[in-house]
């Protein structure tokens, strides 16, 4: 069996080898590494240099403590949580909603999730809010006053980090569900209503024996979204 943690040894490898974990090790991140990683994200453009991003990086009792306030959100299907921004439109239109829905039901179809099986659904769908069992947990929160431009930047900032995190033998994988329950991250961040929580992102050693970790979705070719012009 390969070993997916490998470190990529270049910026196309880290690229090709990236996807979304979601099963890692137990193996703790050294917590020079996890500095190392977000210190590299200081590098990402952004528009006139705002740099807009402020992380927060959970481990330990913190993570335990976050993740299980979200979750419990989840499972208790509280009323009154709402999403501070859409992530996508409603409803979602062609092309995209036949992408989404392959991704979708091609990761439940590895999990053996059959179409309308919510008991599954809902049980799978609550390890996305303790980020997988991964050992490290970030969330990333934006000024609300801040514009669309400044989410661009927030994009290549979070892309830097993942990156970052293959060049290091880790794995990632972006969560927009934690934005689905802003005002408890708030409460357990102690952040005020000004903060928008835009995703977060779960960090560490994939678990090679997990067989969610084999899925990949298709991806669009390079003539589907370029036009070359000379």
């Amino acid at each position: 069996m390969t070993d997916i943690n490998q470190a990529a040894p270049d910026v196309f490898a880290a690229a090709h080898t990236r996807r979304s974990i979601r099963a890692y090790k137990s193996d703790p991140v050294p917590p020079q590494l996890l500095r190392d990683i977000v210190e590299l994200g200081r590098h990402a453009p952004s528009g006139s240099n705002i740099q807009p991003w402020r992380v927060h990086v959970l481990t330990g009792s913190a993570l335990k403590r976050v993740g299980t306030a979200i979750q419990s959100a989840f499972l208790n299907e509280e009323h009154g949580h709402k999403r501070d921004y859409d992530y996508y439109t409603d409803p979602v239109f062609e092309p995209y909603l036949k992408r989404r829905r392959e991704c979708g039901w091609g990761l439940y179809g590895i999990l053996g999730i059959g179409r309308g099986d919510h008991e599954k659904s809902k049980a799978y769908r609550a390890s996305n809010y303790t980020f997988f069992g991964a050992p490290a947990g970030l969330i990333f929160t934006i000024e609300r006053k801040l514009e669309k431009g400044s989410w661009l930047d927030y994009g290549m900032f979070l892309q830097t980090l993942m990156l970052a995190a293959r060049a290091k033998g880790l794995h990632t994988c972006a969560e927009a569900s934690i934005a689905s329950y802003p005002d408890v991250v708030r409460r357990e961040l102690g952040l005020s209503h000004d903060w928008v929580v835009i995703c977060g992102m779960a960090m560490g050693y994939a678990d090679n024996a997990a067989i969610v970790n084999t899925f990949q979705p298709s991806r669009i070719t390079l003539d589907e979204y370029t036009t070359f012009l000379d």
